[in-house]
C-alpha cells in the first residue's frame, strides 16, 4: 500500500511540476516577445509608426485612461460579448434539443443549416442594422449569428452520437423522450457542449468586434476603427492587446466552468 501511495504522490508531483513548467515557459515566451518587439521598434528594425511598440501602447493606454473613457470602452465590449455568448449558447442548445426531439425537422433543415454555416455572417450585417438599427442590439445579434450555427451543429452532433442501444434500453425500461434527454443524451454530450462553449467564446468576440466596426460609437472595436481613421496605430495596437487579454480571461472562465461540469458528470 505504501509503495502504491508513494507512486501516486510521485505521479501527482510530476503533473504539478509539468504544469508549473508550462506556465513559466509561457510567461518567458510572452516577456521575450514584448522585449523583442520593443527592441525592434527602438532600433528601427520595424517601423514603430505601423507596428507600434509596447512602450507606445502603454502610453496610449495611459492617455485614454486619463480621458476617462478606457473602462467605458472595455465595459461596453465585455457586456456585448458576454450577452452575445450567453444568448448564442442558450438559443443554440435549445435549437439543438428541438432538432434532436423532432428527427424529421432535423433532416428537413440539415441542408439549410450547412448553408448557413458556410455563409459569411458579416454579409448579413447591413440587413441586420437596417432591421434592428444601430447600437447594442445590432452588435449582439451579429455576435449571436456568428456563433449560433456552429453551436447547433456541434451539440446536435453530440446528441446524435449517443449509443442507440442505451436509448433502446431506457425505452424498454419505460423512459419517455424527456427522461432519455435528461438522463442520457445531455450527460453523454457534455464533451460536445464544452467544445461548443470553447468555440463560441472566440466567435462571440469576433462577432462583437465586427459589429462594433460597423455601427458602434463605443467599445474596443470602435477604438480600432477610430485609431485607423486618425492614423493613431498605437491606439489600434493597444485595443488589440486589451482584446487579447480579455479573450484569454473569458476563456479561462470557460475552463473553470468546464471543470465544474466534468466533476458533476
Amino acid at each position: 500500500m505504501n509503495s502504491v501511495s508513494n507512486e501516486h504522490m510521485k505521479f501527482v508531483k510530476d503533473i504539478k511540476r509539468k504544469a508549473r513548467m508550462i506556465t513559466i515557459i509561457r510567461w518567458i515566451i510572452l516577456i521575450v516577445f514584448f522585449a523583442l518587439w520593443e527592441v525592434a521598434g527602438d532600433l528601427k528594425w520595424i517601423d514603430p509608426f505601423f507596428i507600434s511598440t509596447p512602450s507606445r501602447v502603454f502610453t496610449s493606454l495611459v492617455n485614454i485612461y486619463k480621458e476617462g473613457t478606457l473602462f467605458t470602452h472595455i465595459g461596453v465590449t465585455c457586456y456585448e460579448t458576454v450577452l452575445g455568448f450567453t444568448l448564442g449558447m442558450l438559443i443554440g442548445i435549445a435549437i439543438a434539443i428541438l432538432l434532436w426531439w423532432f428527427d424529421f425537422l432535423a433532416k428537413l433543415l440539415d441542408t439549410y443549416i450547412i448553408v448557413l454555416n458556410a455563409l459569411p455572417k458579416v454579409a448579413l450585417a447591413p440587413i441586420i442594422i437596417f432591421w434592428i438599427g444601430n447600437g447594442t442590439k445590432a452588435i449582439v445579434t451579429i455576435a449571436i449569428l456568428i456563433s449560433i450555427v456552429t453551436t447547433i451543429i456541434s451539440i446536435l452532433d453530440g446528441f446524435n452520437r449517443v449509443d442507440t442501444d442505451k436509448i433502446k434500453l431506457l425505452k424498454t425500461l419505460g423512459a419517455n423522450k424527456f427522461q432519455i434527454l435528461v438522463m442520457l443524451v445531455i450527460p453523454s454530450s457534455v464533451p460536445n457542449i464544452i467544445s461548443a462553449l470553447r468555440i463560441s467564446v472566440g466567435l462571440s468576440w469576433v462577432g462583437v468586434i465586427m459589429g462594433e466596426f460597423l455601427v458602434a460609437k463605443e467599445g474596443l472595436g470602435f477604438l480600432i476603427v477610430y485609431g485607423g481613421q486618425i492614423s493613431q496605430l498605437d491606439m489600434v495596437m493597444m485595443s488589440i492587446v486589451i482584446l487579447a487579454i480579455l479573450a484569454y480571461i473569458m476563456y479561462e472562465i470557460v475552463l473553470i466552468f468546464e471543470k465544474k461540469i466534468r466533476s458533476r458528470f
